[in-house]
């Protein structure tokens, strides 16, 4: 007998390479989401959101439709997806606003610095012009619009109580905060379509007419308009 203790096995590289490979599958995951998200939004403002089918969309990734499903419920989903990345970027752009920030201010300060950031994430995904023409899509779209203005009134409610708790107001008994998001997000609308309409739609186009729309709020709710 030496009195040294039996060497245990090391479980390192087991752990390493079970890491490694966990990795990889959801790399590979990113990748092909990616793909997907990509090519249906490619297909979405070249031929149109209802011509294009799920089998196209597919076809092209050379994936099948199972794969398709596993990473969106639907057609729709994919259509909002990017939308969606941009208003979780908004929300947490408003959560991070300073407390002594006025609703009003808030609002302003974390859209106009979504706008000015979200670049960045989505062209991780897809090109920014992608992105800015499947707004033009979405907006254009009977079909889509109806779900557009369905989820933005969800955003509203969401919104409207998070203002609620940054001010310590009960939402259900004090109006003001769903009267200010309602004002903002009617012009956030008016925003989108008069982007829509105009000759740049580029994201530095929208950011200007968002800034230009939300500072005209005030004196649009002023008690008189003409002047002597």
């Amino acid at each position: 007998m030496t009195g040294e203790q039996p060497k245990q096995p090391t479980t390192a590289g087991t752990v390493g390479t079970a890491g490694t490979a966990t990795g990889l599958r959801e790399r590979k995951k990113q990748r092909t989401r990616a793909a997907l998200l990509r090519t249906a939004l490619e297909l979405f403002t070249t031929q149109g959101y209802e011509e294009t089918t799920v089998d196209e969309i597919v076809d092209s990734v050379e994936v099948s439709q199972r794969t398709f499903f596993r990473y969106f419920a639907s057609k729709e989903e994919v259509a909002f997806a990017l939308q969606q990345m941009a208003e979780q970027h908004f929300v947490t752009a408003l959560r991070a606003r300073p407390a002594d920030e006025g609703p009003f201010d808030a609002l302003r300060n974390s859209v106009l610095g979504a706008w000015d950031t979200i670049g960045e994430a989505i062209t991780e995904l897809v090109p920014v012009e992608v992105y800015l023409r499947m707004l033009q899509v979405i907006e254009s779209t009977p079909s889509l619009l109806a779900v557009h203005l369905r989820r933005s009134f969800e955003m509203e409610e969401n919104i409207a109580r998070l203002i609620a708790d940054r001010e310590g107001l009960d939402v259900d008994t004090d109006p003001r905060p769903r009267v200010a998001v309602a004002a903002f997000s009617g012009v956030m609308r008016v925003t989108g379509q008069m982007w829509v309409r105009g000759e740049d739609t580029s994201l530095e186009a929208i950011r200007a007419i968002t800034e230009n729309y939300l500072d005209h709020l005030g004196p649009a709710l002023a008690t008189g308009w003409r002047t002597p």
